[in-house]
């Protein structure tokens, strides 16, 4: 196999990272923006493999000249959702597979956002799949961590431990700390921005896709591995988009653990226009709000020296199994000093990162084959669960 990775930030450093400790590609080229930081990703992996290249994810013509050059098999999107469409379709172009972590974006519907879904995450992705099925071509959608394993721990739950699913709910929360700052967020601000003042959609059998508004029906949800009890909320997100397309649930669910002084700070945000993203004038040049809270705000992915504690991604399921009530989350835990120690990636970021290098291994290895766009619970979950065993990352069941 031979990739294509654009994105050269914190997941995409992870990404090269895990990567290099595996056999299974040939070739892996590291593309970004900014050439400088491709080429020091790249050089981190200390492995001839692995070769840097500059592009501008938003030039299909630049990436799909890129694929051909390097003869790609497949490219994996490690960038903002903001790229996701050009970069989806150069890969759909030039004949390759392509892997993401966050879908096409979503517009909230014009009249009644917080009741009626507009353009859903993903549908402009989902609009495209006959093109992929024709060109016998994966589009696998979703494959971080959330999305992504939560997917994979979905499907599993409805092959293996479930006979009927009442609801699933994706749940994630985390005792991280960043010493030295006030407000840091441990993940790209840009895209936290997006999804939690976004309305957030809820999915239910009787209704279909519906919205409510932003950080609703908070409950308190507890996590696994001295974490804890965590306040979580209403966010939107890919996985109420993508499971109901291949579970059986009767509601589906995201709820993040952001707590009320980032919720806050996020509608402060709102409230400013700071979370825009048309340009406005300032002088003679034109920005956007939200690129500007962004440069504001450290780098997430040079925050993992300063970071302590753990953070949790799962999947709560309620049904029955043999005619009795059940009840189970499937989580994993990653801890900040543990990815630094091994991988020089923090927490967040390397729970992100693992496992689309899990999918790429199972895909190269024909493990995983299908074709069209598909969602991580339309694949079989068991080989992801063993792998990421293997990989040593275990992950966990709590009866509850």
């Amino acid at each position: 196999m031979r990739i294509l990775l654009v994105g050269a930030g914190g997941v995409g450093g992870a990404v090269t990272r895990i990567a290099a400790r595996r056999d299974f590609f040939e070739h892996f080229v590291v593309a970004d923006y900014d050439g400088e930081r491709a080429a020091a990703v790249a050089a981190s992996a200390d492995d001839a493999r692995f070769t840097a290249a500059r592009v501008d994810a938003s030039d299909q013509p630049a990436v799909e000249d890129l694929l051909a050059r390097h003869r790609c098999d497949v490219l994996l999107n490690a960038t903002d959702p903001r790229f996701v469409m050009p970069l989806f379709r150069a890969a759909l172009a030039a004949g390759v597979h392509y892997l993401d972590m966050a879908m096409s974006l979503s517009r909230p519907h014009p009249e009644r956002p917080h009741e009626l879904t507009g353009v859903k995450l993903g549908d402009e992705q989902f609009a495209l799949a006959p093109e992929w099925e024709r060109a016998g071509r994966l589009a696998l959608v979703g494959i971080g961590v959330e999305p992504g394993l939560s997917d994979v721990f979905a499907r599993y739950a409805a092959d293996e431990l479930f006979d009927e699913i009442e609801e699933i709910g994706v749940r994630d929360g985390a005792d991280l700390t960043v010493d030295g700052y006030d407000f840091a967020p441990s993940f790209s601000i840009w895209t936290t921005i997006e999804e939690c003042l976004n309305p957030p959609v809820v999915y239910e059998r009787e209704r279909g896709w519906f919205t409510t508004a932003p950080f609703s029906e908070p409950e308190v949800f507890d996590f696994p591995e001295g974490i804890g009890p965590v306040e979580c909320v209403n966010v939107e997100h890919e996985e109420v988009l993508l499971m109901p397309r291949w579970i059986d649930a009767e509601r589906v669910t995201f709820k993040y653990g952001l707590g009320q002084e980032f919720i806050d700070v996020l509608r402060t945000l709102h409230k400013l226009g700071l979370d825009r993203t048309e340009p406005v004038k300032v002088g003679d040049a034109l920005v956007a709000p939200r690129d500007v809270v962004a440069a504001c705000l450290p780098d997430p992915a040079a925050l993992g020296d300063r970071m302590r504690g753990r953070t949790c991604a799962g999947t709560w399921v309620k049904g029955t199994k043999d005619g009795a009530p059940r009840e189970v989350y499937l989580y994993h835990v990653a801890d900040n000093e543990t990815t630094m120690a091994e991988y020089g990636s923090q927490a967040v970021v390397w729970q992100t990162a693992i496992n689309p290098v899990i999918a790429l291994e199972l895909i190269a290895t024909g493990t995983w084959s299908a074709t069209g766009v598909q969602g991580p619970e339309a694949l079989d979950p068991r080989p992801f669960l063993d792998l990421l065993n293997a990989y040593g990352a275990p992950w966990g069941l709590r009866e509850m």
